[in-house]
């Protein structure tokens, strides 16, 4: 191959981006991060690592650099879905022995960002990748101070979220499951929580999911999961009340509310589920969002990000051609990615759909689930590894 100006390009200086480019730069290749966003700001963003992912931040070497930057460690879960509240220890129920993580996003991605640049990677910050040219070698054009420069490297990586610029110049065309039920997110100051557990509750005759998140000190950003057809948006400061009063109504603690207050914006977002097979082209990768994004309500975007980053860089380190390398990474991100998806279908139907045919399933799953919680399926803690074919469905649906 021609002689390039970097090895690695990331476009993007987020969580995987900068994930990624901390783990590549550590490895001695030439690094480059190109982020558009001179300050990160609040967005509503996943904010939740689960045990699973919280193994994958480690193996990428950033576990420290998110615990010095304030990440919050939560070991255990109240579970508030099938019978009695059940906590649950997850640093003795998961196969990586891991507690769970959380924190506030923009300081998460400030710290991983400083953390590459630690690494030895260059930073370009208020700069906007403007085009992408898959090829051998890729290369893109970069707008910095209204002047543009054309970069080359062995492999472009777009971990540029939900943008579609290194999507569209693949000719990647997306999947999308369209969902039936929103979500709402708000963070919220002066919490009355524990804050080394996180809580979820449910409500099945409304068909609603609710959460909370200790970030620590009375922080925390709390969730609610709701039909689009089944209430007013919970959107903006004026439908706070509403929000606590659903939360409430799943079983989040009514005193968990008292004395507290909005901490940030209050959005609602869809439920859908949105990738494109094979994220890997010609020598641009896609990680992160940019490859898949599952349904938020079940909190694994943080931890599909930090696997896609981790599985990449593995390849990449482990291959001498990184075409093949990223054509590896693309196969095992399709396998993982598409478990993920078949088991929150799975819970999509047990949690949320409302109907006949899933009043049955419950009918038939929930009492089972009760006397055996180990019919529930456990990786949206412990990771896509886990068996997912028709007998753990069927066992989850209490048909065996």
């Amino acid at each position: 191959m021609a002689s390039t100006d970097y090895d690695v390009i990331t476009i993007g200086g987020g969580v995987g981006g900068s994930a990624l480019a901390t783990a590549m730069a550590e490895a001695g290749a030439r690094v480059l991060v190109v982020e558009r966003e001179t300050a990160f700001s609040d967005r509503i963003r996943g904010e939740w690592v689960a045990p699973w992912g919280v193994a994958e931040a480690q193996k990428l070497g950033i576990y420290d650099a998110l615990i010095a930057g304030g990440a919050h460690v939560l070991p255990t879960g109240i579970l508030n879905l099938i019978g009695p509240s059940r906590r649950r220890d997850y640093p003795k129920t998961t196969p990586q022995q891991l507690a769970a993580l959380t924190f506030f996003h923009p300081a998460a991605q400030e710290t991983l960002l400083a953390a590459a640049a630690d690494a030895g990677a260059e930073v370009r910050r208020d700069a906007r990748v403007t085009a992408v040219q898959p090829g051998s070698p890729p290369q893109l054009t970069v707008r910095e101070a209204g002047e543009e420069t054309s970069l080359s490297a062995r492999i472009v990586v777009s971990a540029e979220g939900r943008g579609l610029l290194a999507r569209k110049a693949l000719g990647l065309a997306p999947h999308a499951h369209r969902s039936a039920h929103l979500l709402a997110g708000v963070l919220v100051d002066d919490m009355q929580v524990d804050d080394s557990g996180y809580i979820m509750s449910s409500d099945f005759e409304t068909g609603r999911l609710a959460y909370v998140f200790p970030q620590g000190n009375g922080r925390a950003r709390a969730y609610v999961a709701y039909a689009a057809d089944d209430t007013e948006r919970l959107q903006g400061e004026d439908a706070y009340d509403r929000f606590v009063a659903a939360s409430v109504a799943c079983g989040t603690p009514a005193e968990a509310f008292e004395g507290a207050s909005m901490g940030g914006p209050l959005a609602t977002f869809a439920g859908d589920d949105t990738w494109v097979d094979r994220p890997y082209r010609d020598g641009v990768a896609l990680i992160g969002d940019a490859a898949g994004v599952s349904d938020p309500t079940w909190g694994q975007g943080l931890a599909l990000t930090f696997r896609d980053a981790r599985t990449l860089r593995d390849a990449l380190v482990e291959e001498s051609d990184w075409d093949a390398a990223g054509h590896r990474y693309a196969e095992e991100h399709d396998g993982y990615f598409q478990t993920i998806l078949k088991v929150e279908n799975w819970m999509h139907t047990v949690y949320l759909t409302r109907g006949d045919e899933a009043d049955a399933i419950r009918a038939r799953a929930l009492p089972r689930l009760a006397e055996d919680p180990t019919r529930f399926p456990d990786h949206l803690a412990s990771g896509p590894d886990s068996p997912a074919g028709e007998d753990a469905r069927r066992r989850f649906y209490g048909e065996d």
